[in-house]
C-alpha cells in the first residue's frame, strides 16, 4: 500500500463538539489515539485561541489550528501565531464605517505580537452584551472599549464580528463584497439561530489556511469535517468533503460523504472505523512522518 500523507481536518461547532458546545470524552478518548497512532488531524474554527483553545485542550494535537475562519494559524504546542492576515488600516476604516452606517454593533480584534484583544463602542444588543460577557467569564478574554474603531485600527486589525437577525447584517455584508481586498462569513448561528457577520482581509479563509497547511507540511491529500456555511470555503480546498448528518443542507449537498451526527461524535467514529479498518496508520508509522 503507498501511503499517501494525509491532513484530517474538523470544524469545531457543530461538527466535532457536541450540541452543548463540548468535546465529549469518547471524542476526546478517540482522537488521542489516532493521534498517537501517527494521525495528522487539526481543526478550523470561527473562534479564537481562547476558546478554541480551552474548548480543545484535551487533544493531543501537534498540527496548527486554522482560527477565525481563516485569519490566524496557531501552533498550540509552542502557542504561537504562524500566520496572521491582517485587513490593511484603510481598509479596516472602511469596515467600521459600514457598521456605523447601518448601526450594527460589532467587535474589532487585533492582533499585536503574540496578543488578540477584542475592541468595541457600545453592547446595547443583548446577545452581544452575552457573548462578551460568557467570553470574559469563560476564557479570561479581554475586551476593551472605544469611542471609535478608527482610532485603533493601527494597520494591526484582523476581525470584525457581529451577531443580530439576518435581515440586520445583510446591508453590512452587501456593503462588504463590493470592497476589493475584504472578505466575509455570513451564516447561523449553531446555538442560538442568530446569524453571524465576520468580515477580514481577502487573504484569509478557511480555504487559504488549508493552503498554507499543505505547503507548510507538504500533505498530498486533505479530508475535512464541515456543518455551516462558512464550512463551504474549506470545502473547496479539500479532496475529500465530509458533512455531518446535522450540518445545513448546502453543505450535505456539498459533500462526498455524509456521516453521524455530532452529538453521535460523528467525526470520531469515521477516523477511527477509516483508519482502523486500512493501514493508514501502519504507514504512517512507516513512514516516520
Amino acid at each position: 500500500m503507498i501511503y499517501i500523507k494525509t491532513l484530517y481536518i474538523s470544524d469545531l461547532d457543530g461538527t466535532l463538539l457536541n450540541s452543548s458546545g463540548e468535546l465529549s470524552e469518547n471524542t476526546a478518548s478517540d482522537l488521542n489515539f489516532l493521534l498517537d497512532k501517527g494521525m495528522h488531524f487539526t481543526f478550523a474554527t470561527a473562534r479564537t485561541i481562547y476558546s478554541a483553545g480551552a474548548i480543545t485542550a484535551a487533544l493531543d494535537i501537534d498540527i496548527p489550528c486554522i482560527l477565525m475562519n481563516g485569519v490566524c494559524i496557531y501552533d498550540l504546542k509552542k502557542r504561537e501565531y504562524v500566520n496572521v492576515e491582517a485587513i490593511p488600516r484603510e481598509l479596516a476604516d472602511k469596515v467600521a464605517s459600514f457598521y456605523e452606517e447601518y448601526g450594527v454593533e460589532c467587535f474589532m480584534f487585533r492582533i499585536c505580537g503574540q496578543k488578540l484583544t477584542t475592541y468595541y463602542t457600545k453592547l446595547t444588543e443583548r446577545v452581544m452584551a452575552s457573548f462578551a460577557e460568557d467570553r470574559q467569564k469563560k476564557y479570561g478574554k479581554p475586551f476593551v472599549q472605544c469611542s471609535d474603531f478608527r482610532d485603533v485600527t493601527d494597520g494591526d486589525a484582523v476581525y470584525f464580528t457581529s451577531t443580530s437577525s439576518y435581515e440586520s447584517l445583510l446591508p453590512v455584508r452587501n456593503a462588504v463584497k463590493e470592497v476589493e481586498g475584504l472578505d466575509c462569513a455570513f451564516y447561523e448561528d449553531t446555538y442560538t439561530g442568530k446569524w453571524y457577520l465576520e468580515v477580514f482581509s481577502s487573504e484569509a479563509s478557511k480555504a487559504n489556511g488549508i493552503k498554507k497547511l499543505r505547503k507548510l507540511y507538504g500533505y498530498e491529500k486533505v479530508v475535512c469535517f464541515g456543518d455551516n456555511l462558512n464550512d463551504l470555503a474549506m470545502f473547496e480546498q479539500s479532496d475529500v468533503k465530509i458533512a455531518v448528518e446535522n450540518a445545513r443542507e448546502e453543505v450535505r449537498a456539498a459533500a462526498d460523504i455524509i456521516i453521524g451526527s455530532n452529538d453521535n461524535n460523528g467525526v470520531a467514529e469515521y477516523l477511527k472505523e477509516r483508519t482502523l479498518s486500512s493501514q493508514e496508520l501502519i504507514d504512517i508509522k512507516k513512514n516516520n512522518y
